[in-house]
C-alpha cells in the first residue's frame, strides 16, 4: 500500500478524531464499485456508540436507498476499511478534528493525497441516533431566507416536506456531477469559467439557491434561474442580494427564455406535465453535460390514454381511471427516457425522496456521453435500441408525446 493509502487509512480508523469519510465515484475504466455485493455509488463512514461499544458504521448509497453496516474497532474495522480502500472509488474525503485529507485516483491509477489542517475546533458526536447529515442545515441562512426555516433556524412544520425535497434532490445533483466530473463527462469549472447550472420554471428559486449554497463549498459556479413570472424574478433576485450571492433570474417560458451561454447542468424540479418535456428540450438543445429532471402531473399521456385502444392484452391497464393515471406516468417517463438516450445520454431514472414525502418522487438523470471512437460505437448502438423501442412504444400506445414533438420541431427528430 502506497504511502498516500495508508495515510488515508490511518485517518479513517482514528476512532477518536474521524468526524466522517466519505467516497465516491468510480475510476475511469474500472466496474462500479461493490459493497456487500451490491452497486454503489457512494459510501460514508463515522464512529457510534452502540449498546455493544463503539463500532464504525459504513453506510453505502445505490441508487435508491442507503444500507447500513457496523464494524467493531479494531481487526474487524481495519478488515472492513481495507475493503473498501480497495474498491475502485475515484475520490475519498476524509474530515478529522485536526484535518481535511483529500484523495483523488488519476486516470493512471495514481493516487494523489492533499492534506490541509483545519482552522476551527470540531467537535465529534458518536451518537447513533443523531439527525442525519444534511447537505443544507437547517439553520443555513439560504433556508431562513426562503422562508423554510424560521429565525431561530429552525425548519417550519409547514416546509418540513419542501426541505426534505430540496435536501434530497441537491444531493443526487452532488453525487451525480462528482461522478460525471471524475468520468470527464462534465468538464472541470474554473473561476473565469464557473459551471453553468440553469433551473427551469424555478419559481421561488428554492432548489436554485440550495444548490448554489451546497456546490460553490467546493465549485466556482454560476446559477441561473428561469421563470415565466416577473414577480418571481424580482422577489429571488433580491433575496440573491440580500444573501450576496450572485446568480441571474431571466424571465420567459422555458422554451423561449435566451441565456448568453449554453448551461453545463440543467435542473427543473417539479415542472409540471409538458414543461418537464419543454425542460428536457431546452437541455438537449443546449447539449447540456448533465440533466436531473423530476416531473409533475402527467396529464398529456393519460388524456391520450382515454381515447385511444390499448394493444392486447393491456386493456385492463386503461380501463380505470386510477390505474390509467398511473400507467400514463409510467409510460411518460419511459418514453422521456427512450428519447433522451437516442439522443446520446446515458439515463437513470430513480426516486429521489420517500412517497410519504410527495408521490411526486420520479427522477430523470442523464448525462452526455462522450469518449474514444469505441465508446461513440457503443454510443450509437445503444442510440439506435433506443430508438427502435420509442417507435415500438408509439406503434403499440398510438400516442404522441409531447418531447417527441418538440424534438421534431427542432429537427431532433430521426
Amino acid at each position: 500500500m502506497s504511502d498516500e493509502w495508508s495515510a488515508l487509512r490511518a485517518a479513517v480508523l482514528d476512532a477518536d478524531r474521524l468526524v466522517r469519510a466519505l467516497a465516491s465515484g468510480r475510476r475511469k475504466g474500472q466496474p462500479v464499485p461493490v459493497v456487500a455485493g451490491r452497486e454503489v455509488k457512494r459510501i460514508e463512514l463515522r464512529v457510534v456508540d452502540l449498546k455493544a461499544g463503539r463500532h464504525l458504521q459504513v453506510v453505502s448509497y445505490d441508487d435508491t436507498q442507503a444500507h447500513t453496516s457496523n464494524h467493531a474497532l479494531g481487526d474487524e474495522a481495519a478488515a472492513a476499511v481495507d475493503a473498501l480502500v480497495a474498491q475502485p472509488f475515484a475520490s475519498w474525503h476524509v474530515d478529522t478534528t485536526e484535518s481535511t485529507h483529500q484523495l483523488r485516483v488519476t486516470k493512471k491509477g495514481a493516487p494523489l493525497l492533499h492534506t490541509k489542517a483545519r482552522s476551527d475546533a470540531v467537535t465529534v458526536s458518536h451518537d447513533h441516533d443523531r439527525a442525519k447529515d444534511r447537505l443544507l442545515a437547517e439553520d443555513d441562512p439560504v433556508l431562513v431566507a426562503l422562508g423554510i426555516s424560521d429565525a431561530h433556524g429552525r425548519v417550519k412544520p409547514t416546509r418540513q416536506a419542501k426541505y426534505r425535497q430540496v435536501e434530497e434532490f441537491v444531493r443526487l445533483l452532488d453525487a451525480s456531477l462528482t461522478e460525471a466530473m471524475e468520468q470527464g463527462q462534465v468538464r472541470t469549472p474554473t473561476e473565469d469559467d464557473p459551471l453553468r447550472v440553469v433551473d427551469l420554471g424555478c419559481g421561488n428559486a428554492y432548489l436554485t439557491f440550495a444548490a448554489h449554497a451546497h456546490l460553490s463549498r467546493r465549485l466556482p459556479v454560476r446559477m441561473t434561474g428561469v421563470d415565466v413570472k416577473q414577480q418571481s424574478a424580482d422577489h429571488n433576485s433580491q433575496v440573491a442580494a440580500t444573501l450576496g450571492i450572485d446568480a441571474d433570474f431571466v424571465v420567459g417560458s422555458i422554451g423561449d427564455a435566451a441565456l448568453d451561454r449554453a448551461p453545463d447542468v440543467v435542473l427543473a424540479l417539479h415542472a409540471c406535465d409538458t414543461a418537464t418535456d419543454d425542460a428536457l428540450a431546452r437541455a438537449l438543445d443546449w447539449h447540456a453535460s448533465l440533466v436531473l429532471a423530476a416531473p409533475c402531473c402527467h396529464h398529456d399521456i393519460a388524456a391520450q390514454l382515454r381515447t385511444t385502444e390499448a394493444p392486447e392484452p393491456y386493456a385492463m391497464l386503461t380501463r380505470y381511471g386510477i390505474l390509467r393515471e398511473r400507467f400514463a406516468d409510467t409510460l411518460t417517463d419511459a418514453l422521456r427516457a427512450a428519447l433522451l438516450r437516442r439522443e446520446g445520454y446515458r439515463v437513470d431514472v430513480v426516486e429521489f425522496v420517500e412517497s410519504a414525502h410527495t408521490p411526486r418522487n420520479t427522477l430523470l438523470r442523464a448525462v452526455r456521453l462522450r469518449g474514444d471512437a469505441g465508446s461513440h460505437r457503443r454510443a450509437s448502438e445503444a442510440e439506435e435500441s433506443a430508438a427502435q423501442e420509442y417507435d415500438d412504444l408509439l406503434a403499440a400506445w398510438g400516442v404522441r408525446p409531447r418531447l417527441g414533438e418538440l424534438l421534431e420541431e427542432s429537427g431532433l427528430s430521426r
